[in-house]
């Protein structure tokens, strides 16, 4: 059985979530040099489950690469990648508050999916899952886009919202996975774990 894991990710709530299911791990950032945001550019016409899965398979690629060349001792890696689609199009971090105000507009009285994919990977093997989930947004008025925009909250995250902030005061309904429209969903991380050889 393994001792811990990496989890190569910047987002506090992923290693919070991580630590629901009690398993040791340690972070793998990319380094200076490294390019993460350049990894996250969606292809056209390309799918949201397509555009997520991808895009965690390139994390996983670049944090193995990672680990090889710190020296690091060796230990299964896991990466996640989140993203929010209304039909095809997908909503990535806004770019600043204008495109926040833009996306939280456009999701006002809808409902959207939130994708997450989730891989863990070593030298010798990879395994992925992907949980899909819907979130129906209450009607929200200009007044309180902007404000909830002026708190900064949006800012980092795909669709502009936050599951477990000042968000869920605008959300009406949600089908699917909590922990995965937070950014780690927790089933099939447990699910993959255990395929590693984890106690979970």
């Amino acid at each position: 059985m393994p001792d811990f894991i990496y989890l190569a990710s910047q987002s506090p709530r992923r290693r919070q979530l991580l630590e629901q299911l009690g398993v040791r791990h340690e972070l793998l950032l990319p380094g200076a040099d490294e390019d993460a945001e350049a990894l996250e550019a969606v292809l056209r016409n390309e799918a949201p489950a397509a555009y997520v899965k991808r895009v965690t398979q390139l994390k996983l690629d670049a944090a193995l690469k990672r680990l090889k060349r710190r020296g690091l001792p060796m230990a299964p890696v896991l990466c996640s990648d989140t993203t929010v689609a209304l039909g095809r199009t997908i909503y990535g971090k806004p770019a600043d508050a204008a495109d926040a105000t833009r996306m939280l507009t456009e999701l006002s009285n809808k409902t959207h999916r939130v994708l997450t994919a989730v891989a863990i990977g070593s030298v010798r093997k990879r395994e992925q899952s992907l949980s899909e989930s819907r979130v129906t947004f209450t009607e929200m008025s200009p007044r309180q886009i902007k404000a909830y925009v002026a708190s900064e909250e949006p800012l980092d995250k795909a669709g502009a919202y936050a599951v477990q902030g000042r968000a869920a005061a605008f959300i009406s309904r949600i089908d699917g996975s909590y922990s995965g429209i937070m950014g780690l969903p927790l089933y099939e991380t447990a699910q993959l774990l255990r395929s590693f050889g984890f106690k979970v």
